[in-house]
Order: structure tokens, then sequence, then C-alpha cells
């Protein structure tokens, strides 16, 4: 596939992802007493007001993650309140945790979409897998482009719930330990967490973790999304 044509099907997946994730953190957010987002504009599945909020992570760092590496990456971000994420930190957690899961359900709508186009003829396992392969088409036109776009669903999502999970800030998977700990060490915990500087080095660290992380959990998926192939 042409490479222009190509990114343009990446950015369009990135932006129906990222919109996603950000609306359903902010509607988990109002659904639970915090309408901070709902008030930006930002409970919404149309990009543009999430676009105009982050455009250097949802139009740059796409971009030129797909030129540098032919795949994309980037961010979003919906506002909430502090002062209700510290007087409600199960509540915040679970906000924090809809993000992620808004990415679990489009990979699992993939998975979807995948058997069933193996169940009428139309897809079948691929011999080696890439991120724009994880399903073949059985025959030439709109069944192979359809393939491109469903497996750039699947491996994009996945990879932004995988890290987005890692538990280092800014990442969500960062406020997953709230559930776990006493009041007392949730406020010295809050206190790391929103530390600028711990913020940065906690982004570094998770790109420089992400690797490693991925490569095992994106081989189950494929396992498990085709049982019996011994993906590897």
């Amino acid at each position: 596939m042409d490479d222009i044509a190509l990114g343009i099907i990446w950015y369009v997946v990135f932006i129906v992802s990222t919109t996603f994730h950000e609306f359903s953190h902010g509607f988990a957010a109002a659904r639970l007493g915090d309408p901070t987002a709902y008030h930006y504009g930002l409970v919404t599945i149309d990009p543009v007001p999430h676009i105009k909020r982050s455009p250097f992570g949802m139009v740059g760092i796409p971009i030129l993650s797909f030129l540098f590496s032919g795949w994309m990456i980037g961010w979003a971000s919906a506002p909430y309140d502090p002062y209700w994420a510290q007087r409600n930190r199960k509540k915040a957690a679970l906000m924090s945790l809809a993000g992620p899961g808004a990415n679990l359900t489009l990979v699992l709508v993939a998975a979807l979409i995948i058997h069933g186009g193996i169940l009428f003829g139309f897809f079948h396992a691929p011999e080696t897998i890439t991120f724009t392969q994880v399903v073949a088409a059985a025959s030439q036109g709109w069944a192979n482009s359809a393939t491109v776009v469903i497996s750039i669903l699947f491996s994009l999502n996945l990879i932004l719930l995988v890290f987005n999970l890692i538990p280092l800030p800014p990442l969500d998977g960062s406020n997953v330990l709230l559930f776990f700990l006493s009041d007392r060490d949730a406020k010295r915990y809050e206190s790391f967490l929103y530390q600028p500087m711990h913020r940065m080095i906690g982004l570094v660290a998770a790109w420089q973790l992400f690797g490693p992380v991925f490569d095992p959990i994106h081989t189950l998926a494929l396992n498990i999304l085709y049982p019996g192939a011994g993906y590897h």
C-alpha cells in the first residue's frame, strides 16, 4: 500500500481511538461526580475539541512517529478536578482506567470483526503478523483494504492499552495503586505523582520499558485471537 495512504489510515484510526479514550475518561468522571471535562466540552466523540486541546500530541507526534517508525503514538488529555480526585481516590482510579478500557473495547471490536470475516470466508489468519497485517484477505479488492484498517485498529489499541497501563506517572496505570493504599500512603503517593519532574522521568522510563512489556503481551493477544496458531 502507498505510504501516504497507509499514513492516512493510521492517522484516522489513531484519532478515533484517542478520542474514544479521552471521551471515556471524561464520561466516567462526569458519571462519578467530576463534571470538569464535560464543562470543557470534551465528553464528546467529536475529535476537534480534543485536537484543539492537545495539538502536539494528536497531530505533531503521531505524524513524526509514523515517519520515523512506521506506526503511530501520541496523546491527548481530559481535564479533571484534582481536589475531587483527592477526596474520591477510588473513583479517580476508575476514571483513569476508563481510557484503557476504551482501548480494550476497540481491540475486542476488531477481534470480533476478524472472526466474523473468517466465518463468512472474507478473511483468514496470516502466516506472519505485522501491525498492519493482523488478518489477511481471502481475495483482492475491498476485503484487502479492510484488513489493513482492522489490523491497525487491533494493533494500535493494543499499543495504547498496554502503554497507558504501565504503572508510572503520568500514565493511567499509575493510579491503579490508589485502589490498594491507605489514605496516608495515598497522600504520599499522590504528592509523588504530581511532581512535574517525576512525570517526565516516568514517561521516559515507560517508553524504555514498553518494548519488553509489549512484546509478550502482543504475542499472547495474537495467540488468543487465533487459538493454536503458535505465533511467537
